[in-house]
């Protein structure tokens, strides 16, 4: 069992629990704190939120999470708050107050998930005063659905709530109980059953060495899955998400090129800044990979080692000549992101090593990048195609062509047939329609549940054709959308 010491809502927590329990299961069965609830069991739907507080400069920040699929271990340390705790000596919270005033709620059910997410909302908007603008409002509110009330009484609370008067509990920034110290290992009687949380990544490889056959777990929103949708057990989990090395961007000069290592644990919250100011488009397809509650907790070691032929971060980073650092007791060892993914679920990660970080080139002097991603539903959905093109215009031709593709093979890949097509050509209607014949020789895609192979096939043509509208005529929007670019 793992001893877990956190606050909830204020007051000090000791639980003991199995690995794999979930912070809902916590809530719910251990605690009986039950105005969290069950909805989706998938990280979808959002009726479960919670928030999760972390100190920053002598304050509370706190971060909106689906307690279906955050593992409960991750709470040592932490202050989490529920919808129960939200009310001070009766009288409610903002948030509460505003969806009351503007009849936020019919059947309830996803209303407490709601609250919580306006709460991180508003907990953000007192600490860091700033405009609520209808993004931020949108990437606040994108991972709650309701079925029922309709969205226009929750948007309206949301903006009502900033303009109530609320005196901040002191509760909210208590002490929380000390972290454990590197490497706090809890077993039970069953010596093959084991839990561990380390801080450094000289103890995670040695943990990893010791113990090659455990489930590494950062953020959980893909590995939880595998037992509140498979119902698997987890007898051995090691925790990276507080190792200090997986947790930093560190500008440097790495094989004559300056980039940034990107620590395998950071979230994909923790790297919006970055790409906002250097990539984009790539910042712009973070809005599209689930919504707030997974951003906050998905990470980028963590979508890259799952492997997933439709995993959306892999093709923008093979279109961004990414390289891959992996760790082990013995050494570290760096290898071009490309080479990494070997076929389906299949990497060249050996048992006893970790991915301990990324490097992103700083993309040269009139390097473009456009990422563009195919899905059944808009929002918080699995991509079915995504393409990254990584290009250069120099004297009226293209340079530097990288192409990636995820959704067409077993693995995210180049089309390198593409590419070679492309290099150093015109922008003609010529070059491209031999680029989407030389398609055919870089991908034979599958055909499943997100579609077929030939709608693959005509996609990913589909989308060579927009690069080449979008660079023929570049001040015309080739294609509509709410969060056209």
């Amino acid at each position: 069992m793992a001893t877990i010491a956190f606050l909830l809502n204020g007051t000090p927590q000791r639980c003991s629990v199995s690995p794999d329990t979930s912070i809902l299961t916590l809530l719910r069965e251990h605690l009986a704190q039950t105005g969290t609830k069950e909805g989706c069991a998938s990280g979808d739907c959002g009726t479960c939120t919670v928030a999760i507080g972390e100190p920053t400069a002598g304050t509370q920040r706190f971060t909106s999470a689906n307690a279906c699929i955050t593992p409960a271990h991750q709470l040592q340390g932490r202050h989490l708050v529920t919808v129960e705790g939200l009310s001070e000596k009766g009288h409610l919270h903002p948030a509460q107050e505003a969806m009351i005033e503007c009849h936020g709620s019919q059947c309830g059910f996803c209303t407490p998930g709601i609250v919580m997410s306006l709460f991180t909302l508003h907990n953000d908007l007192t600490q860091r005063p700033s405009p609520l603008t209808p993004e931020r409002l949108e990437a606040a509110l994108g991972g709650n659905l309701c079925r029922c009330t309709g969205y226009r009484p929750i948007r309206d609370a949301a903006l009502l709530m900033n303009d109530i008067a609320y005196q901040r509990p002191l509760w909210f920034d208590a002490s929380q109980p000390a972290s454990k110290s590197d490497s706090q290992t809890t077993e039970t009687a069953e010596p093959a059953s084991f839990f561990a949380q380390p801080t450094s990544l000289a103890t995670l490889t040695q943990l990893r060495q010791a113990a090659p056959q455990a489930r590494l777990v950062a953020g959980g929103t893909d590995l939880w899955l595998e037992i509140t949708q498979r119902l698997a057990t987890f007898d051995q989990l090691i925790d990276v998400s507080r190792v200090a090395e997986l947790l930093t961007i560190e500008e440097a000069l790495f094989e004559n090129q300056t980039g940034w290592w990107i620590g395998a644990g950071m979230t994909y919250t923790q790297l919006e800044p970055l790409f906002e100011a250097n990539f984009p488009a790539f910042a712009h397809l973070l809005h599209r990979l689930g919504s707030q509650q997974i951003r906050n907790r998905g990470t980028l070691g963590g979508n890259i080692a799952n492997a997933s032929p439709i995993g959306d971060t892999p093709p923008v980073l093979l279109a961004l000549c990414a390289q891959i650092e992996l760790a082990s007791v013995t050494g570290k060892r760096c290898l071009a992101l490309e080479d990494f993914f070997l076929d389906y679920k299949k990497t060249a990660l050996a048992a006893d090593e970790v991915i301990s970080r990324i490097f992103v080139p700083q993309p040269v002097e009139g390097c473009q990048l456009r990422v563009w991603k195919l899905s059944k539903r808009r929002e918080d959905d699995i991509s079915a195609l995504l393409g990254a093109f990584s290009y250069r215009i120099e004297q009226g031709s293209l340079r530097d062509v990288r192409i990636a593709f995820g959704g067409m093979a077993a693995i995210p890949k180049r089309a390198q047939a593409v590419e070679t097509a492309l290099e150093g050509c015109t922008i003609s209607v010529e070059a491209f329609r031999a680029a989407q014949q030389a398609l055919e020789n870089d991908f034979q895609p599958m055909s499943d549940v997100r579609g077929s192979q030939h709608y693959r096939q005509q996609a990913a043509k589909n989308l060579l054709e927009r690069l080449y509208i979008s660079l023929s005529a570049p001040d015309h929007e080739v294609m509509l959308h709410a969060y056209a670019h």
